[in-house]
């Protein structure tokens, strides 16, 4: 075996005493603190996952209960329009004169065109409603978002 030469006793030497522990401390305190303030950030990310989750189920469990009353309100509609046509037959079997036909028809006419003006201002008054009430949660999350980012 050979003996360590003199030239490598002393380069150890010199790296030992190059050694610092006060350095060394202060290294793994950063590296530490660089490791917590990544796992907050991570931590921060999932949080935020989180509650576009929560926000993205709750729209669609508003739009699942603003479908239904849209459609509630369709079959509604649908059912006056038929109860009206039905009538204005029943109606126009009775009839004597040719006039009679034409005076009820111009009414039958009028009343569906007023009937259908207001059963759309109502579906569309429901859809505008249901359109923002669906967005919400996401606009809010998104805002909340945004605001975090912005405070970072």
């Amino acid at each position: 075996m050979s003996k360590p030469t003199d030239k490598s006793s002393a380069t150890e030497a010199t790296e030992f005493a190059a050694f610092n522990p006060d350095k060394a401390t202060d290294q793994l305190r950063a590296v530490a603190d660089k490791g917590m303030e990544q796992t907050n950030e991570v931590l921060q990310k999932f949080k935020g996952a989180e509650e576009t989750q929560k926000a993205l189920e709750s729209s669609a469990e508003t739009a699942k209960s603003a479908g239904n009353e849209l459609s509630l309100k369709m079959i509604a509609a649908l059912r006056a329009n038929a109860e009206a046509d039905f009538s204005h037959l029943e109606a126009l079997v009775r009839v004597k004169s040719l006039s009679e036909v034409f005076e009820l028809q111009r009414i039958f006419l009028r009343k569906r065109v007023e009937m259908g003006v207001e059963q759309v201002k109502d579906i569309q008054a429901l859809t505008a409603r249901a359109a923002a009430d669906v967005s919400k949660p996401v606009k809010d999350a998104f805002a909340k978002a945004l605001k975090g980012l912005e405070a970072a």
